[in-house]
């Protein structure tokens, strides 16, 4: 009930607005940053909008076999100039909404009346979306009760939150305690999960990432497999020529989600380029991937050039070869 009422509250509250400016912005791709249109183009170009599932600036685009079932579905769509801007960062705010849209999960927690996080008011755009994604498990907030909207989200921090809350099967054994310490002498910078699946990318904070990383914990490693000898780190290293800079809280749920098929990797599958932010692309991609894990979506045919892209588990490149 008390998500009925907040975005009541908000949409009286931009209604408000639009009659008093005589403008008012029009939300998008689901965590699409505001563009404002005047009044007499609004109508008209979110009726187009909403009818668009192909986009003029994805023609080409590597990603673009990802992004034009996801539209389909309206789980994605683009800005009211036609465009879907697939090399943009996505912000967390952004990624909430893109989770809210693609998956419905039954919540793991609740979050008390009037809101949890002091940076997302109850009439911020994404508000709903945000709870959602933090009530299903998909995300977290920053010490001192934040969400921190506009930060960009990293690719390995989008495939965490992914792999954590999907049912992947496990890739392998729990990583040995001296393989532990091999993979915290090699990646400096760990991260509780605890703290978010969602932190501020490496390449562009190090002052924070520094200071979060003194209070950072080991995570526990999950899960079973077939060989035990083999474990996750070893298995992301033969993947990943980068597999160093993957943070070691995130180690076996990349392994895990790459044993998925859920990894897509461009314009090298080897490369994963964790630290990175996240473009609208690269989630398209990733979300395509979880949803035909979950076998929501058909996966991309063989003779498309993005299959290419997508980092298919060793067991199944030695049978197709």
């Amino acid at each position: 009930m008390h998500r009925l009422s907040r975005w009541l509250v908000a949409h009286k509250v931009l209604l408000a607005l639009s009659i008093a400016t005589g403008a008012i912005g029009a939300l998008t791709f689901p965590g699409s940053r505001s563009v404002t249109a005047a009044p007499d183009e609004i109508a008209q170009n979110q009726t187009a909008q909403n009818q668009t599932t192909s986009f003029p600036d994805t023609e080409g685009h590597w990603a673009q076999p990802f992004i034009q079932p996801l539209a389909q579905e309206g789980i994605l769509t683009g800005y009211l100039d036609g465009t879907f801007r697939p090399e943009q960062a996505v912000n967390r705010d952004e990624f909430a909404a893109v989770i809210r849209q693609a998956f419905s999960q039954e919540p793991v927690r609740e979050i008390a009346e009037g809101g949890v996080y002091q940076d997302v008011p109850t009439d911020y755009w994404a508000a709903p979306a945000i709870e959602e994604a933090y009530e299903m498990g998909f995300m977290q907030g920053y010490p001192g009760g934040f969400f921190r909207p506009n930060q960009p989200v990293s690719r390995v921090e989008a495939i965490v939150a992914l792999a954590d809350n999907l049912d992947l099967e496990p890739a392998t054994e729990p990583v040995a305690a001296a393989e532990t310490e091999r993979r915290q002498a090699a990646n400096p910078f760990p991260f509780p999960l605890a703290m978010t699946y969602l932190l501020e990318p490496l390449i562009n904070a190090p002052r924070v990432i520094a200071a979060q990383a003194e209070d950072a914990t080991d995570p526990t490693v999950t899960a079973a497999g077939t060989d035990p000898s083999r474990p996750v780190s070893v298995i992301v290293d033969e993947y990943y020529t980068d597999a160093d800079q993957i943070p070691q809280y995130a180690v076996d749920r990349v392994a895990n989600a790459t044993k998925a098929g859920m990894v897509v990797n461009h314009p090298d599958p080897q490369v994963l380029n964790p630290n990175g932010a996240a473009t609208r692309g690269d989630v398209a991609a990733l979300v395509h991937q979880a949803m035909v894990n979950q076998e929501r979506v058909e996966p991309l045919s063989e003779d498309v050039a993005a299959t290419n892209y997508i980092v298919q588990p060793r067991g199944e490149q030695a049978q197709a070869n």
